[in-house]
């Protein structure tokens, strides 16, 4: 798109679109943000998380990062960004819900199957990628697949499960979650049919979304 027409759409989100958001934002502004959701998604493009899940603003606190991965926790002087947004949502905002949400034509878990050369372009996102290694291994040993399409989905399947699990190496998100002032949830959006589907720990499967309102 070019940015142009994104100038433009500014101009219609501020004619058309804001006055219904105005209250809302007005409250925030006053009050501050409190929103109870931590949705962590991928930067892909067509991943869009307020159309998705028809949202306000101040509902959820948003952190994007190549392919939805949760980096465990790790305590140095370096920079952590998706780790700081976690400790924040959860520390300082309080949310009281994390969705991980993976979705289908991931070019993250694809990736994981290419050979990325060892560029200075490309250094971040094979050291990146490495948070997909798991995902992969238990893909390749179930190989519960009969193609690469196949094989792609399962793994977007099996890293959103793996990343629920380095949420928990999270001092603060393990403690809440113990003391159930915290839910994590894993969710799987089709870009097919903008449905989505959710991971039930105890069947290790996923099922429909809607499931959840019966």
């Amino acid at each position: 798109m070019p940015i142009r027409d994104l100038i433009k759409g500014n101009k219609i989100f501020r004619n058309e679109s804001f006055p219904d958001y105005k209250k809302d934002m007005d409250e925030t502004i006053k009050h501050g943000q409190k929103p109870e959701v931590l949705f962590i998604s991928c930067c892909d493009s067509r991943v869009t998380p307020d159309l998705m899940l028809n949202t306000r603003p101040g509902d959820m606190f948003i952190l994007r990062n190549v392919g939805n991965f949760v980096p465990q926790y790790k305590h140095d002087e370096d920079y952590h960004g998706s780790a700081a947004a976690i400790e924040y949502a959860v520390s300082v905002l309080g949310v009281k819900n994390i969705i991980v949400c993976g979705h289908s034509h991931c070019g993250a878990c694809e990736s994981l199957y290419k050979d990325i050369p060892n560029t200075k372009e490309l250094a971040h996102v094979k050291t990146w990628l490495k948070l997909g290694e798991e995902a992969k291994a238990i893909t390749l040993k179930n190989a519960n697949f009969n193609t690469k399409e196949e094989m792609y989905k399962e793994t977007e399947k099996n890293s959103i499960k793996y990343q629920l699990k380095n949420l928990l190496t999270y001092p603060a998100v393990q403690e809440k979650v113990k003391n159930k002032e915290l839910i994590i949830h894993g969710w799987y959006y089709t870009l097919e049919d903008g449905t989505i589907s959710y991971y039930d720990e105890n069947s290790n499967n996923f099922f429909p979304l809607e499931d959840l309102l019966i």
